[in-house]
């Protein structure tokens, strides 16, 4: 077994103290992601982690790009059929979290996720690019493929297909959005001694709780 426990640093670059805490956690959130925007040392900013409980019973985590949030919720687009797509279907209680190492920064949201209006869907797939709107009808996400090749050629049929026409959006493929019931927010410290401050929805009303590291 390779020994790791020699990867480790210290974690200076900043605090989160009480004093000034907004109410609210989405404005938290907003004040982070646009100091992550401003500092600019993240390629993805947007980039998080969606964690779900699988069909088969096991829960399972994969990256997704954040699209657009405000203090109603978190959104991200894929296709319904897909493998996540079917867990968030029987089980629409899922978890988000963003790792920011530039800033020593993590957030994470736990909440319920459902699909957000066709007409929202659409609007957004429209405005992607020609390929990767070739790309959600070419994939059947999460289906076994013959091979590469296969995916290839299927791209190459729908690019002749639709070459100057408009791409339709696939009914299988659209937004959700994840209405947060709980948001911690975990700056990084010294000695290991991180601050952790947990939003929480007691009685319709967002509560902070400061959490041991």
């Amino acid at each position: 077994m390779e020994d790791l426990s020699h990867l480790r640093q210290s974690y200076e670059k900043s605090e989160l103290s009480d004093a000034g805490l907004p109410e609210f956690p989405f404005e938290l959130f907003a004040k982070w992601f646009n100091e992550l925007r401003d500092f600019g040392k993240e390629p993805e900013i947007n980039a998080m982690t969606l964690s779900t409980i699988g069909i088969d019973g096991y829960p399972k985590a994969r990256v997704v790009l954040l699209k657009s949030f405000d203090d109603s919720g978190f959104v991200f687009f894929s296709n319904y059929e897909s493998e996540k797509g079917q867990a968030m279907e029987l089980e629409p209680k899922v978890c988000l979290s963003f790792f920011w190492p530039s800033m020593e920064r993590q957030v994470i949201i736990k909440g319920s996720v459902s699909k957000i209006d066709d007409a929202e869907s659409e609007a957004y797939f429209h405005s992607r690019p020609r390929g990767s709107q070739l790309g959600a009808l070419a994939s059947n996400q999460s289906l076994p493929v013959e091979s590469r090749h296969k995916l290839d050629d299927r791209l190459k049929t729908l690019e002749s297909e639709f070459e100057g026409r408009q791409i339709p959006k696939p009914e299988y493929w659209g937004g959700y959005k994840v209405q947060p019931e709980s948001m911690e927010f975990w700056q990084g410290r010294a000695n290991r001694m991180h601050d952790r401050i947990l939003y929480v929805i007691e009685d319709g009303d967002w509560k902070q709780i400061r959490l041991q590291p």
